[in-house]
């Protein structure tokens, strides 16, 4: 099949482009076509699915830059995630790819569908899981949405929370005080807000308290109101630690809790919390739930691969294709 269109404004057929044709070559090594440009025609040929697939992609480029929005490696890569999302109809490509996080550093765009599904439905619920593996950017995003509200004066404060259980470590054996020891557990929280905040505005709001970040132990007894409340790594809770977590949503809060069902750190015999919350909360209403996959990882490419080895893998140890 090919599909030949033509775009009328020269200088962002140029960008689109990219320079000696890098994002024609990024989207033909991604869905194996064939992408050629004479003047302002673009010629994409290979079968049916990857043609459509590669000139959504293009729509939904040309559509970021003629919205003022520069565009890249990952910009392109993005694209054609969400080109080839099958859940996603053709007409709301563009609208998806419109979303975006504005935090002082940077603005953050979903570079998937689903973190654009995801991103839509925290804005939505006061409540929502984010379910699937590493890499997915389930936090990275969550943390990014509570910036921007405490930035546009919606909420007050961020709290971030992860249980205090290790993957084969021990934090008691650990040197220092609580702090000492519980900080390096917490780091990959911290890195998050130091990529959206300046340095010296995330240590003074962590000092007045405006961020908090704790084990989730810290929770207890407390309603949390005016706040933007995140627990990750929650696949490591009980189900009583769970419940305690989630009763401590206040009046305009918004809570996010995130996991990964595949990566259980807890004793032998103990049911995860996510899974016993996921079980219990199905039917409640103004909850809401994303499940990410292997595909939705925006990591090094090969960690995309990686965690698809072990998707399958799981796949056949439990005896289903």
């Amino acid at each position: 099949m090919e599909d030949t269109f033509e775009l009328y404004n020269n200088q962002l057929v140029q960008q689109l482009i990219g320079p000696q044709d890098s994002n024609l070559k990024l989207i033909e090594n991604m869905l194996e076509v064939e992408i050629s440009s004479f003047g302002n025609q673009i010629k994409i040929s290979g079968s049916n699915d990857a043609v459509k697939k590669a000139r959504a992609a293009l729509e939904i480029l040309h559509h970021k830059l003629s919205k003022g929005i520069e565009i890249g490696e990952q910009e392109v890569k993005a694209a054609v995630r969400m080109s080839s999302d099958e859940n996603t109809p053709p007409e709301e490509e563009n609208s998806l790819a419109d979303i975006v996080l504005k935090t002082k550093k940077r603005h953050i765009y979903p570079r998937s569908a689903t973190q654009a599904r995801y991103i839509q439905e925290m804005m939505k619920n006061e409540m929502v899981f984010g379910l699937g593996p590493a890499g997915t950017g389930k936090t990275y995003l969550a943390v990014a949405l509570a910036v921007s509200m405490m930035l546009e004066g919606k909420i007050d404060k961020i709290i971030l929370s992860r249980p205090a259980v290790e993957a084969g470590e021990n934090l008691g054996f650990l040197p220092g005080d609580l702090k000492d020891k519980v900080d390096p557990y917490l780091r990959p929280l911290y890195d998050a807000l130091y990529e959206m905040l300046p340095a010296e505005q995330v240590d003074k709001k962590l000092a007045i308290g405006e961020i908090e970040i704790a084990p989730l132990a810290f929770m207890r007894g407390r309603t949390l109101s005016n706040a933007f409340i995140i627990l990750d790594e929650a696949q490591n809770t009980t189900p009583m630690q769970m419940k305690m977590f989630l009763t401590r949503l206040g009046e305009n809060s918004r809570m996010v809790v995130n996991g990964d069902l595949s990566q259980v750190d807890l004793p032998r015999g103990i049911i995860s919390g996510l899974k016993d919350a996921l079980d219990t909360l199905d039917k409640v209403p103004g909850i809401g739930s994303v499940t990410f996959s292997a595909a939705d990882v925006v990591r090094h490419g090969l960690v995309a691969k990686i965690v698809k080895a072990y998707e399958e893998k799981g796949k056949k140890q439990h005896g289903y294709d």
